[in-house]
């Protein structure tokens, strides 16, 4: 088995590389056949001179290195060669099949599209109808390089433009062939995972039964992720193994022989895969499913080992650059932890719980219910050194939440594909089964809020790649060594399958975290350590708070009085464009700036609860999507969220005379950072109650608020500023405020006095400072 898995492992770094070796196809070529060549002389020696067996092997993983570097570089080729090729601004109407299930973010519809000239990427405005994976759409508009947060994302998929449209339409055109089935099924599974099924919990259980999130409320997912439980809406390898131990006993019932059941499991993921959108995590997991299911009707044990990095081979073979994305990362981090650390583990908690962690005495109840806990401690500890450095956080509640998930998450993933199953079938109900579903997903759900909702659920941590490097290769030493003493205290050999994972997987864990991706990095003086920059703008009388997100467009709220220079001001920040601009309400001293910026600086969308006529028509014509936001909604920029904490509906509809009262006040999340941006709403007008912030910006230049206080004891903020104008004739901040900030003992910024106030929030925790 050791020169399978050197030649396998070889071929696996070779493809897995070369999207990072700028070594032509000649050059590789070349390299393959003199390894080639050298290979086979040594193999050719007479056996008392030829190279020993670990050498012969290494040698061999050498030349199956150089084949699978050739093999990459052509399939490179292949993929960027389908990619649609267009001259920047020019106009242009697609027409082509959808690919993969629409991101819908902050307004904006973004969809892969394949159409006969090449794939590019379509992004529109909503409205959006839904957009079926298999469907031909019509977009017009003018074609733009990608985003540079963009660019190795969607060169991932062999896309190197983006169709910057109106609008999505449906033609009423599909696909044809193979494909055409594959659609057809996943069309009346959706269709049934509806039926008698509240909205909420059916966008829920298309994700964690198809993978498909795009109809689940941005506020779900977002307590799915700060929760550790967003793994539940992508299909990976825990589906593949529900589906088999689903099907398995319901074959068995047919009074079916083992070999036939095989057979249909085999059949079952070979379609299951395709319906759930082939991403590279469920495609790991369909190959080591379908191999195990092989050695099986071989006769021959399995090597969970062999299976993994046969997995491996197979994405990568499909696409090399399969190892950027972060869920194939995750996924391959989790099963590594779960195949070393679970039974060690299991046992662990057995013997807590008066076991010995053998069988006998342990009824199957206790069993079952520490292999999963065992599992889901695995898992987490596995990937979370990617968390870090994929999103700079770790959820610190992801243990609890998943251990409370775990005894719901297999019904429900039965349930649901029990109910698509069903639903291929004309007449046949699948209510009860969504009955009963509907509440365990609402379970789930709910420990994901209840674990998201502390301010303290995500704690900021970032790991550079060899920092990760480095935190893989001690679990996987520690885990060799305490396994190695356990079994020398039990008598036993030790041999060498430790060795062999930290052998595939250490190397493994260099190559995917240590490169970011041709594109896709950033030197240490661009990533400034991920951090997230909010600059609380010099402008005078009035308001005007950049946030800039690593990796995402910067947001505006608010742009100061006329003549603040506010374009000017971005300038001197590096900002040449905005995700959003936000007007907490439409009053000179927050609006006549962001009126201004319009057609200088492309604003991609404008958000306000209350905005005049004059503002909107402007926006409009400068090419900004217009978006009203109320209490409950939210405005995103990559990882940065902004919730609407007031006014609410009601109140925007009742359109009172006082604008102060109708002011947003909005929530900025960002890791485990919390500031609290009030515009003009006093705490007297606007009752909110978000829990502990680090930062608060004051009201209304620090006007005189008697809610103040009470506010204060709510908040227990770390700082605040103020942002007012040097000798106001209006007394800000008045006495009052100053003395209610001194009395909680909040160290207070302003603007008057400071400048602009600069806050920096990164791995180590966050400064407020004047810039």
């Amino acid at each position: 088995m050791d020169w399978r898995l050197g030649a396998l492992g070889g071929a696996t770094a070779g493809i897995g590389v070369s999207p990072w070796v700028g070594v032509s196809g000649t050059l590789a070529a070349g390299l393959a056949v003199v390894l080639g060549a050298a290979g086979a002389a040594v193999l050719t020696l007479p056996s008392e001179s030829r190279a020993a067996p670990p050498a012969r092997t290494a040698l061999l993983a050498l030349v199956a290195a150089a084949i699978g570097l050739v093999a990459g570089g052509e399939r490179l080729a292949a993929i960027d060669a389908g990619a649609f090729e267009g001259r920047d601004g020019a106009a242009v109407t697609a027409r082509g099949i959808v690919t993969a299930v629409p991101r819908r973010d902050d307004g904006v519809v973004a969809v892969r599209v394949e159409t006969a000239d090449g794939r590019l990427l379509v992004q529109a405005p909503e409205p959006v109808p839904e957009l079926p994976v298999g469907r031909q759409v019509r977009a017009a508009g003018a074609v733009a390089e990608p985003a540079p947060w963009q660019g190795a994302y969607l060169k991932r998929y062999g896309i190197t433009r983006v169709l910057k449209a109106d609008g999505i339409e449906l033609t009423g055109g599909r696909r044809g062939g193979l494909a055409a089935l594959t659609d057809r099924v996943r069309d009346r599974a959706e269709a049934a995972l509806d039926r008698g099924m509240p909205g909420q919990e059916a966008a829920l259980a298309r994700g964690f039964v198809l993978g498909q999130d795009d109809r689940i409320d941005p506020a779900t997912v977002d307590d799915f992720k700060r929760s550790g439980l967003a793994h539940l809406l992508a299909v990976s390898g825990q589906n593949v193994i529900l589906l088999a131990l689903l099907a398995l006993p319901l074959l068995a019932a047919l009074d079916l022989s083992l070999r036939a059941r095989l057979l249909c499991v085999l059949a079952l993921i070979a379609v299951y895969v395709p319906v759930t959108g082939a991403g590279a995590s469920i495609q790991r997991a369909g190959v080591m499913g379908a191999a195990g299911i092989v050695a099986a009707l071989a006769g021959r044990p399995r090597s969970r080992w062999y299976a993994l990095l046969l997995a491996a081979f197979v994405t990568l073979a499909i696409n090399p650059r399969a190892s950027w994305d972060v869920g194939w990362q995750l996924s391959f981090a989790a099963v590594v932890g779960i195949l070393l650390w679970t039974s060690p583990i299991r046992n662990l908690l057995l013997r807590r719980a008066g076991h010995s962690g053998e069988e006998g005495g342990v009824l199957s109840w206790q069993r079952a219910l520490a292999e999963g806990a065992a599992m889901t401690i695995a898992a987490t500890i596995a990937t979370a050194p990617l968390m870090a450095h994929h999103f700079e956080s770790v959820s610190i509640t992801a243990l609890p939440a998943n251990l409370l998930a775990l005894p719901a998450v297999a019904p429900v993933m039965w349930l649901g594909m029990l109910a698509a199953m069903a639903g291929q079938l004309p007449a046949v109900p699948v209510e009860p089964l969504n009955w009963l579903d509907a509440r365990l997903i609402a379970y789930i759900a709910q420990v994901a809020h209840w674990m998201a909702a502390p301010g303290w659920a995500q704690a900021g941590l970032a790991l550079s790649g060899p920092a990760v490097a480095a935190a893989y290769a001690g679990l996987l030493t520690g885990s060799w060594l305490a396994r190695a003493a356990a079994t020398r205290g039990a008598g036993l050999a030790t041999g060498r399958r430790p060795v062999v994972a930290v052998a595939i997987v250490a190397p493994l864990a260099v190559a995917l975290v240590a490169w970011p991706g041709p594109g896709g990095g950033e030197s240490p003086d661009e990533r400034r350590l991920a951090s997230l920059e909010i600059t609380v703008l010099d402008v005078g009388q009035g308001d005007a708070i950049l946030l800039e997100p690593p990796g995402a467009g910067a947001v505006l709220v608010d742009g100061g009085p006329p003549g603040a220079e506010i374009a000017e001001k971005l300038d001197e920040e590096d900002v040449d464009s905005l995700a959003a601009a936000v007007v907490t309400h439409d009053e000179l001293d927050h609006s006549a700036g962001i009126a201004e910026l319009l057609g200088e600086c492309p604003i991609g969308s404008l958000a306000y609860a209350l905005a005049g006529r004059d503002l909107r028509v402007d926006a409009r014509a400068a090419g900004s999507r217009l978006r009203q936001v109320v209490a409950g909604d939210a405005i995103r920029s990559g990882s940065l969220r902004l919730d609407v904490l007031w006014p609410s509906r009601g109140l925007v509809e009742a359109s009172s005379d006082d604008v102060n009262a109708s002011s947003l006040v909005l929530l900025a999340r960002w890791r485990g950072f919390r500031m609290l941006l009030t515009g003009d709403a006093e705490a007297e007008l606007a009752p909110v109650n978000p829990g502990p912030v680090d930062v608060l910006k004051v009201a209304h230049h620090g006007s005189e608020d008697a809610g103040l206080p009470r506010l204060l004891d709510l908040l227990r903020p770390q700082a605040a500023v103020i942002s007012v104008g040097e000798d106001n004739t209006y007394g800000h901040p008045t006495p009052a405020t100053l003395e209610a900030l001194t009395e909680h003992r909040v160290p207070v910024l302003r603007t008057d006095l400071n400048g602009d106030v600069q806050i920096e929030i990164g791995a180590s925790g966050w400064t407020a400072r004047p810039e």
